[in-house]
């Protein structure tokens, strides 16, 4: 096995141009860790985030950006089980996906389902990983409950819709365009508000209100979205586009029953994550390999244009994943 490999560093705190092709050693797994041979590699919003200098590595993390990638494990640490060397995994990262070889811990990856590439697999972990851990595991959404999904085309949204709409509930979206909104209405919303042009708050009040909203938006959008609950309705934040701090009628959460809620995926302890792996594995795995779920992919990028990936994420020209072909 090589010792060098081919990566993409962030320079220093910056926009996009400050993603680099360098060279860095290859790392070795530690205990419980496997080492992936990466395929491709899945863009995210968070990797823009450490890429500005707003979203520090946790301690012992890679300081290199990408959060989830797809390949064969190389090579496996000691007390490795789950895996052995030639397996074809996808996985959650600490970071380091911008390279050809990352590690991670072993329960935090799982089999690229069948039927699918390389390049559909590496775009499965970040996304699927954040929706079942806030939608499902901690908002509890069920069956026959209305539920609210920000950013619809995103890859977090194109997700949670096909997911909410798979487990059986009323799945409402909003996006920016009409090309936008259609995507998401074929992908199973029964309604997709343009923001542009409609308050989302009263079409959701029309119907009753939201039992479940994920919203990766925040500032003006908590207040309103506290609007669009219903009674006993959870909000569950996981992201803060337009800023974390707002003035907000606390009344409102206490008279309606209401719950807000939130959670970042990668400082979760890596027992925190094996238990949303071995949901997945339970619950979504066997609806992608069956086809009723599955990632949709936007466009390929090389690794070393990275930085075109990245301009075409914050301008929000996409819908579904990016990913990187390494």
């Amino acid at each position: 096995m090589a010792e060098m490999m081919r990566a993409v560093e962030i320079a220093k705190p910056g926009g996009p141009e400050v993603l680099r092709l360098c060279e860095r050693p290859v790392p070795s797994p530690g205990a419980e860790q496997i080492l992936i041979r990466i395929d491709h590699a899945g863009v995210n919003r968070p990797d823009a985030l450490q890429r500005a200098g707003s979203y520090a590595p946790p301690k012992g993390a890679s300081d290199l950006p990408g959060l989830e990638a797809a390949g064969l494990i190389e090579a496996v640490g000691p007390g490795v089980t789950r895996w052995s060397v030639g397996d074809a995994v996808c996985a959650l990262l600490p970071g380091g996906g911008y390279a050809e070889f990352a590690v991670t811990h072993q329960d935090h990856a799982l089999a690229v389902p069948k039927g699918l590439s390389m390049a559909e697999a590496a775009g499965l972990p970040e996304t699927c990983f954040t929706v079942w851990s806030n939608v499902f595991m901690r908002a509890g959404l069920r069956a026959g409950q209305r539920f609210l999904v920000h950013g619809g085309s995103s890859g977090i949204g194109t997700t949670a819709i096909q997911l909410a709409r798979a487990f059986g509930a009323r799945v409402f979206a909003t996006a920016g365009s009409a090309e936008k909104c259609a995507a998401c209405v074929a992908l199973g919303a029964e309604r997709a508000i343009n923001y542009r042009e409609e308050d989302f708050v009263d079409v959701l009040r029309a119907v009753g209100g939201a039992d479940v909203i994920l919203d990766m938006v925040g500032g003006s959008y908590l207040p309103r979205n506290v609007k669009a609950l219903a009674d006993d309705g959870r909000l569950q934040q996981i992201a803060f586009l337009q800023g974390p701090k707002v003035e907000l009628n606390f009344a409102q959460l206490m008279v309606r029953r209401l719950t807000i809620s939130g959670s970042t995926l990668r400082p979760q302890s890596d027992a925190a994550k094996a238990g949303i792996a071995a949901e997945l594995r339970a619950h979504v795995w066997p609806m992608i390999a069956s086809g009723r779920v599955a990632p949709v992919m936007d466009q390929t990028f090389d690794l070393g244009d990275a930085a075109k990936a990245h301009t075409r994420m914050e301008t929000s020209q996409h819908i579904g994943k990016m990913v990187l072909k390494v």
